[in-house]
């Protein structure tokens, strides 16, 4: 369920070329912070998804809400 997650905020990543020094920045809109920017495209989507998946734990690992994206939903249940 996680890394369907994660594809369905990777495919929301928009990336555009900084002016100032030509590199690579990408961020994804529906989660708040996660932003990544390198010398290469490649290496700017990767560190992106790194990212993404720091900012997934984190907000599970304290009880967060994360947005639910093209449908699928991560949600923190209760167990006994």
């Amino acid at each position: 369920m996680i890394s369907e997650y994660i594809q369905a905020a990777l495919s929301h990543a928009k990336y555009e070329i900084l002016q100032e020094d030509g590199t690579f920045y990408g961020e994804i809109p529906e989660c708040n912070g996660v932003y990544a920017n390198a010398g290469q495209l490649e290496d700017c989507r990767e560190e992106l998804k790194e990212v993404l998946e720091e900012w997934v734990l984190f907000r599970i690992h304290r009880n967060l809400p994360l947005p639910v994206i093209d449908g699928v939903e991560l949600a923190i249940k209760e167990v006994a």
